[in-house]
């Protein structure tokens, strides 16, 4: 996740009294939803208070992970965010950040291996364009199990064969050869 774009180090956000945020790099105000942005980017920032230069970093990026969960973005389950608040002052409480960023680089490792086994799987053969229109109507699926993609429901089914059943049955079996293809490669 520490994909730097530009510059030699992390881009130095200011945040003034005003609650604006100063992009010292280009010079200009910008918002959450910029800091969004360049995380998803990869590129790496810090958050500093104008007055006091102390580092406010791990604030604001707890604040847009609140606003990200206010507009039902929500990928905490309650759950998770009870036992995590739970944690706070138990004598474990040192090691929960370790253990998540640990359980966060796999999963992003095993994602990262799982689309590159996919579209490794088919890269020469016949099936490499129906693989891409699988990966994508599987995405797509995906998609539409998140909260508030309803709308992206009716788009997906217009590009969509006619016989359903059969593009159904398409799909878990690719699902099933995926599947076995995955355990081959942990083996």
């Amino acid at each position: 996740m520490k994909k730097q774009n530009a510059g030699d180090g992390p881009v130095i956000i200011k945040k003034y009294a005003n609650r604006r945020l100063y992009n010292t790099e280009t010079s200009s105000y910008i918002t959450l939803e910029h800091l969004a942005a360049m995380t998803r980017e990869g590129r790496d920032f810090k958050v500093v208070d104008a007055k006091s230069e102390e580092d406010i970093t791990h604030n604001i990026l707890t604040q847009i992970i609140m606003e990200e969960e206010a507009r039902g973005q929500t990928m905490l389950p309650v759950n998770f965010l009870r036992q995590l608040i739970a944690m706070y002052g138990d004598s474990m409480q040192a090691m929960v950040p370790g253990y998540l960023e640990a359980s966060m680089d796999s999963f992003r490792r095993n994602h990262e291996q799982f689309k590159s086994a996919v579209e490794g799987a088919f890269a020469n053969s016949p099936f490499a364009e129906i693989a891409k229109r699988n990966m994508a109507m599987f995405e797509a699926a995906t998609q539409a199990f998140k909260p508030g993609a309803a709308a992206g429901g009716a788009k997906a089914t217009e590009s969509a064969p006619a016989s359903k059943d059969a593009e159904i049955a398409a799909l878990k079996a690719e699902l099933t050869r995926l599947h076995e293809k995955i355990e081959k490669l942990g083996d």
